[in-house]
């Protein structure tokens, strides 16, 4: 049985195309996945991703466990600012990747991608035995709703009277919108400036609501789960499953300005330190400028006749107009070189570009 989102109704009223995702009943897409990427690239989009998971972390030794369990250096967290990082097992290899929340005093907030809620559940609470922490798992009381694109800021910043503005990347702040407690940050999976709205589901009808009637002046298109991931491949954004997991190290997935080896004991420290330097293979991106064709996940990687790699990630980007991908390849080839991608037994030119594939001005 598929877990229904908290605005499930308003998805379905909107006319949304539902599919499943990670064990939820997601909103695929709405009028077109082109038009959606289109919207959150040039004016704001918004996104329903209450499926991700959150798991609240207080005690006297917060700090401490939170450092012990994730890559980053959370001591150089203020109240109510953020970091990216991951959680890493004793061989170093990924086990998630994930967003860090300093709240109040020694409180940690930590959203974990939706797929492994269950799993990094787990392996928080069996590490946090030896720590003086209180351990919460609080994914079905929290809905969270991202507003993304070039107007996203100026549009909820007058739900909230000019409050939003004041907060830079990577912060985060409690408010209201239509009188209702909501906690707001600054991070974003988009490659575009925006915010992650925090709501209890009580109250995310009515958030929702006064998000869409302020959105109309902004010609705000709803978006669903496909133009999100087009969105995040355009930006280089990796997304656990299919570019990382537990067979992969920061180092190969180019991911290693989280890791901070010099902030004392964390798990899988040592495996990191003896890995950065054995590097066989590392996260670049694919551009196929063959009209039509687009890369997708399995697809092997040639240059000459030696295989060299493979897609992780494919699909067509709206915003440059080709096919793009991201993929690991052996250490000896880098950016520049002309490869061929082996989609369905013909081999089609492409060539390795350093990622992000776009960036916002």
């Amino acid at each position: 049985m598929l877990k229904r989102l908290p605005l499930h109704e308003r998805h379905v009223e909107l006319g949304a195309k539902m599919g499943e995702f990670a064990g939820f009943c997601m909103p695929m897409y709405y009028r077109g996945v082109i038009e959606e990427v289109r919207a959150v690239r040039q004016k704001v989009g918004m996104f329903d991703v209450s499926h991700m998971g959150e798991f609240s972390i207080k005690g006297k030794e917060a700090v401490e466990f939170v450092n012990y369990i994730t890559v980053n250096d959370v001591g150089k967290l203020r109240p109510f600012s953020a970091q990216y990082s991951m959680m890493c097992n004793t061989e170093g290899g990924i086990v998630d990747d994930l967003i860090v929340y300093r709240l109040e005093g020694d409180e940690f907030m930590l959203v974990v991608n939706a797929a492994n809620i269950s799993k990094d559940y787990e392996w928080v609470k069996e590490n946090s035995r030896r720590f003086n922490v209180q351990v919460e798992d609080i994914s079905d009381r929290t809905v969270l709703i991202a507003v993304q694109g070039p107007k996203a800021i100026e549009m909820v910043d007058e739900l909230m009277e000019g409050e939003v503005s004041q907060i830079r990347r990577f912060e985060m702040m409690r408010g209201k919108i239509d009188n209702v407690e909501v906690m707001v940050s600054r991070t974003g999976y988009t490659g575009e400036d925006g915010v992650e709205i925090y709501v209890s589901p009580k109250d995310s009808v009515k958030v929702w609501d006064s998000l869409m009637e302020r959105g109309k002046k902004y010609s705000m298109a709803v978006c669903g789960l496909i133009a999100r991931d087009v969105l995040r491949l355009e930006a280089g954004l990796p997304l656990y499953g299919n570019d990382i997991d537990e067979t992969t190290t920061p180092w190969e997935a180019k991911l290693g300005w989280v890791v901070k080896l010099n902030k004392g004991e964390f798990i899988g420290r040592e495996s990191l330190k003896l890995k950065k330097e054995r590097i066989t293979k590392h996260r670049v991106g694919i551009i196929v400028k063959e009209a039509k064709i687009v890369p997708r996940k399995g697809q092997p990687l040639y240059f000459g006749d030696e295989e060299i790699g493979y897609i992780t990630s494919g699909g067509y980007s709206p915003t440059l107009g080709c096919g793009i991908g991201m993929g690991y390849v052996n250490i000896a080839y880098g950016v520049g070189t002309k490869v061929e991608v082996d989609i369905r037994g013909k081999r089609v030119d492409a060539e390795m570009v350093k990622l992000p594939f776009y960036r916002s001005t």
